[in-house]
Formats: structure tokens, sequence, C-alpha cells
């Protein structure tokens, strides 16, 4: 169980807490690259870590990410004309740049002082591997950007997705990181009897720390002589990556991937899911319908969401759609999209669970020692010292890899190359 105060810690992340502060160390995805096509676009809405921000490409391309209020009278920049490489608000027609420096000011002398004075709030911004990216901490202990694997892979061999979750980040990243609860959860063929996560549905689990969060690694027994390995990657503070290897039977895919998610706080009691996934064969690129129907597999393709927005169709106010007829007879749970599934049940622990309530056992071994790292970097920003994982130079050299191998041999031995980036 996780004491209240340290749960409070570790689930509150608004400006001025210690986990907003925590996680304000390190680059957090704003928006998809997407959602800002056009040169001179439409302004997007963008709500993180509990801050109202407004997001626009300017006339060179370049993306900023400014206060969602004028400084002047706190008018609403979402409605700004996007103009000459600057947002221009419609109230008095103030236009401030990407960098949040005023441009012009119509509505003063031409010789007024208060233009140079007079600010926006701007957040630097990073963009690469369709998303924007952004740092919202202190400038002097700004890391570097960015530079995961997937991020490195061409677009061809790689999809990138975005859908909105109701409940703490905290609560999403714990699903992440849970691997035992796919032979149940996620069992969509109950009446398969040879599928590798139902052959041994309490696989041994082992956790080994690194500076960018930790390697966990699951261990299931699947027929005499044989085992199915999982190595997944944890990467401070909210990211999750993992082999794609096998169908639950154990069978290859059609193409080799890699994907994973990362759990980004919208505020305290909403999140956005950024999923991503790319093929580590160069000689396998990612489709677009091939995209589409993996995503539609998961209950996040474009006709799972509401149009015009990341909130997916199947929710609290309609069960998810769960037929109980299915459940009884097809699927574990009856709800279809193996993220759908993850979704009715994080969301419906509450908008912020009460972790001292849990009983936790063997199979949360990566959840605790999860929470025992952010707690840690939390500890540490309060004490002025870089979080694990702000800086780590080895994040971008490491993959996930799963495979069915022979019990006698050593994983570590057989997964050695897999297990480095080749992007």
């Amino acid at each position: 169980m996780l004491k209240p105060e340290d749960n409070e810690r570790l689930a509150r992340i608004g400006p001025g807490t210690p986990g907003g502060e925590m996680m304000r160390r390190y680059w957090q995805p704003a928006a998809l690259a997407s959602e800002l096509p056009d040169k001179d676009g439409a302004p997007v809405r963008v709500r993180l870590l509990g801050e109202d921000l407004v997001a626009f490409r300017d006339s060179d391309g370049k993306v900023g990410l400014v206060d969602a209020y004028c400084p002047h009278r706190r008018a609403p920049m979402f409605f700004g004309r996007n103009e000459e490489c600057g947002l221009r608000c419609v109230y008095h027609g103030w236009k401030f740049d990407r960098n949040g420096d005023c441009a012009d000011m119509p509505s003063e002398p031409a010789d007024t002082p208060l233009k140079a004075k007079v600010k926006m709030k701007a957040y630097p911004v990073h963009e690469a591997g369709g998303v924007v990216w952004t740092y919202m901490g202190p400038k002097d202990k700004m890391p570097a950007p960015p530079d995961y694997e997937w991020m490195r892979a061409p677009p061809t061999h790689r999809i990138v997705s975005k859908t909105f979750e109701h409940c703490n980040y905290l609560q999403g990243l714990e699903g992440g990181l849970d691997t035992a609860h796919s032979s149940f959860l996620h069992n969509n063929n109950i009446a398969a009897k040879n599928q590798t996560r139902q052959i041994d549905t309490a696989p041994a689990l082992d956790v080994e720390l690194t500076d960018y969060g930790y390697s966990y690694i699951s261990t299931r027994r699947v027929g005499v002589g044989r085992k199915y390995v999982r190595v997944y990657q944890y990467m401070m503070p909210a990211q999750q990556a993992r082999g794609a290897y096998s169908a639950l039977d154990g069978t290859r895919r059609d193409i080799p991937e890699i994907d994973g998610h990362i759990w980004v706080p919208i505020d305290d009691e909403t999140t956005y899911v950024y999923n991503w996934a790319y093929a580590y064969d160069s000689s396998f690129p990612i489709s677009p319908e091939h995209g589409e129907a993996r995503e539609h597999y998961a209950g996040r393709g474009k006709v799972d969401l509401i149009p015009g927005t990341f909130k997916p169709k199947a929710n609290a106010s309609n069960d998810y759609f769960i037929d109980r007829q299915v459940q009884k007879t097809k699927t574990f749970t009856g709800i279809p999209g193996v993220n759908t599934q993850d979704y009715a049940l994080q969301e419906g622990m509450g908008a912020i669970v009460d972790r001292s309530k849990e009983f936790l056992g063997t199979s949360d071994k990566a959840i605790v020692t999860m929470r025992r790292l952010m707690l840690e970097a939390v500890n540490d920003v309060e004490r002025g010292l870089t979080p694990r994982g702000a800086e780590s130079k080895a994040v971008g050299d490491v993959r996930p890899y799963d495979n069915i191998i022979d019990e006698s041999v050593d994983w570590r031995e057989t997964f050695a190359s897999e297990l480095r980036a080749k992007w």
C-alpha cells in the first residue's frame, strides 16, 4: 500500500506541488504534430500539468506554446489571429511571438515603453517523432530534448496517437506496468488453451534498476522446456515500452513491432495517453491501413473516437459497451478493445485511487518499484538534485523485446542484440 501523504505527493501535479515540480523536470508531450498541420493555422488549446496553454505554428513553421490568456486583460488567446510569426489577441490587437515577446501593441502609442516590458508566459518546444514536446521546469535545469528510439524511426515505420483518459495519470501508468493482468483483462478468447499468457497466468517478475528507470522481466512457462520472456522498459517519469513479438497464441505478428505509451497529466484527474509503435526492421513499413487496424483493435481508431476529440466513444456513460453475453461465452470482460478494457478498470477506480486500501502481491513488483523511484525523484527535486532519468544518455539506446525460448537458455545472452536500439 501507499501512505495517503505519499499518494498525494505523486498524484497531484499542479504548479507548486511536489509531484508537479518533479514532472516539470522532464520533457512532456504537449500535442501531436498533426494537431498543428499548417503555418499560421488555427491555434490549439493545451491543458498540461494543470496549466491552460495555447499552441500555434507560426509563419516559419515553428511551434509556440504560450499562456492561454493575454497578459493585457486575460482574453483567451485561442481566438487569436495567427499571423506573421505571432499570435495576435483579437481583443485589443496585442501580438506575441512564440517566445512570448510582444511584437506589436497597436492600442498603445507607438513609442510606448510598455511593449518592451510586457511578456507572455511561453515554454520551450521541441518537435520530433510526430510529437510537440515542451519543458516546463526551471530553465537552468532543462535537460537535452528527448531522443527515444521510436522517435528516430522514419514516419513510414512509426505510428503515434493520443487518447483521453478520465483518471489520474498514475492509474494509467500502473496499468501499463502491470504485466499479470493481460492473462485476465485482455483474454479475448476464453476458449483458447494455447495462449502464452493463459498457459502460465502467474509470471515470475524481476526488476533491474537503470539510470532512466528500470527494465523489468516477465517469465512464463509455456510448455515442456519452453518459456516466454518479455523484457519491458520503464522510462521515467511515465513512459513504458514493450516488445510486441507475439500474439497471445505465441505466433509472430505480420510486422515485428515495439510499442508503448506515455501517460501525460492534463490535470490531477484527467490524462492524455500518447500511444506509439514502430517497426524495428526497416524491411517492414507500417502502412496506414495496418496502423488504423492496430489502433481499432485497441479501441482507439478513428471510428472509435468522438469526432473532433481524442475521447473514446466507449466510456463510463455507456459502460464501455460491455456485452454480458460475450463475457459469458467469448471474452473475459465482454468489453471490445484492449485499451478500452484498461480504461474501464482504471477510470472505474475513481479519479484518484486511494492506494492506502490496496493489498499488493508478488505480481506488483514493477508497480511498487516505480512508486519508490517516483517518490525518490520528488525528494531529489525538493533537495535541488536532478531526478533519475531526466538526463539519461542510455535511454535512447535501449529497447524492449519478447520471445519464446528454451527454458535452459539465458535470456540476457539470447536477447542481448535485440535490446539495443538500431534506428
